[in-house]
């Protein structure tokens, strides 16, 4: 026994000599916690009303109504200008509507998105619209996916926040190569909840007209919006009571929806789908067309439709590129050409004339006469641009930094009619 005893001992004593000869060491690292941020849903949707004229900031997509412009600001609501002398456009008001993103009107009803809701609201009177009706629910995620989510408890998430932090850990070396207890520290700032990283109206009704970046569009009595994933489609036949009529599956990553005539053209990051809806309540695929992964707006006509293609967003993939179409064999898209830009966005057609916003490469305009050699007219390279919309007399286009209007009369040399400030 006692010799056992002596021999425990010994090891105890080992053990203890090994452990003096370990040093704790720190380690830190600098990393990114993306932490959601929620509301109540009662906070959002109480949360629509009507603000005096203030200064466009942190524009998105723009839309046109009669002789009024409407602007929105992303994930907060949209301005209402007159536009009566696009010489002098003149800001009215704005209207407060949490998660917006995206707009039509008709019969001067305004339909919007709200995170997950959509509002109509009665813009009649500009100076004093109404909200005349919700519809909660609808859109399981806000149409751009980047919040929307509901959590039954924080309620629904509107932003994702991105926060600098360190990570802190610690652990034994010995000096042979391993470790012993390394845990992590409390170091870790992750926070509560935190994560590692449109067409022309029918039966005398007037519909507005938005830009190729929209998913919103009206064609005859029915609004159709688009998801990641879905198209929705609402009964607008009473224009102040918008109905849920129908809502199916399209595919994935869909971005844009463009009216042309009885047709849809939906972009997506991996293509461009058309749909007939001459039975409007009830639309069917008619052909697709197919290319890299990579974001897809798109306008058309009766014999061609001209898509971008681009990178440095979430779509991914590595083409920045017009992309010409033949679509007068409507089931089977056909590839013409495919001419290089520098970062293309939004765009808009008329007749022989194509406006392209090539981001920082600024506003083209292309005499598409023969699509298979486009010829540059223009080119306003001093701006960062993201949509336009072409009236035929007027050219409406949103950047980085302003809102323009031009007069293209001669697309050769376009001429700057006004230009509103956009605030950083």
């Amino acid at each position: 026994m006692k010799e056992v005893l002596s021999k425990l001992s010994v090891l105890i004593v080992l053990a203890a000599l090994a452990g003096a000869c370990c040093t704790t060491q720190y380690v830190e690292y600098k990393t990114q916690v993306y932490q959601p941020v929620y509301k109540k849903a009662d906070e959002i949707r109480n949360g629509v009303k009507v603000t005096g004229a203030r200064q466009l900031k942190n524009t998105g997509k723009i839309y046109v109504y009669d002789k009024y412009i409407l602007v929105n600001e992303r994930k907060t609501g949209i301005h209402i200008i007159d536009n009566s002398n696009p010489s002098a456009p003149n800001i009215l008001g704005f209207i407060e509507i949490p998660g917006n993103g995206d707009m039509a009107v008709r019969n001067g009803i305004l339909y919007a998105d709200s995170y997950i809701d959509m509002v109509a609201i009665d813009i009649t009177n500009p100076g004093q619209p109404v909200l005349v009706k919700r519809i909660e629910n609808i859109f399981p995620e806000s149409l751009d996916a980047s919040s929307g989510f509901i959590d039954h408890e924080k309620g629904i998430l509107v932003e994702v926040t991105v926060k600098d932090t360190i990570i802190k850990y610690s652990y034994k070396d010995c000096g042979d190569g391993g470790y012993v207890n390394a845990p992590m520290t409390d170091g870790r700032e992750f926070g509560n909840g935190g994560v590692i990283k449109d067409a022309s109206g029918s039966n005398g009704n007037t519909n507005g007209i938005g830009g190729s970046m929209a998913r919103f569009t009206i064609f005859d009595n029915y609004l159709y919006a688009v998801d990641r994933s879905n198209l929705q489609i609402f009964d607008i036949s009473s224009a102040t009571n918008p109905k849920v009529w129908s809502k199916f599956n399209i595919g994935w990553n869909i971005e844009t929806i463009y009216p042309f005539k009885d047709k849809l053209f939906i972009g997506s990051m991996t293509g461009m789908f058309i749909y007939d809806v001459s039975t409007p309540w009830n639309p069917s695929l008619l052909g697709q067309f197919q290319h890299a992964r990579a974001c897809d707006p798109v306008v058309a006509n009766d014999n061609y439709a001209y898509v971008t293609v681009r990178t440095g967003t979430g779509c991914g993939g590595n083409l920045n590129q017009l992309d010409v179409l033949d679509i007068s064999n409507i089931t089977h898209p056909r590839l013409i050409k495919s001419y290089p830009m520098q970062e293309p966005a939004g765009l808009g057609l008329d007749k022989n004339v194509l406006f392209i916003c090539d981001g920082p490469a600024g506003l083209k305009v292309f005499d598409v006469t023969k699509p298979e050699e486009i010829q540059l007219l223009d080119w306003q390279s001093d701006i960062k641009t993201f949509d336009v919309i072409p009236l035929g007399y007027s050219l409406l286009m949103i950047g980085a930094d302003g809102f323009y209007q031009y007069d293209y009369s001669n697309p050769k040399s376009l001429k700057l009619l006004s230009m509103i400030p956009i605030v950083k």
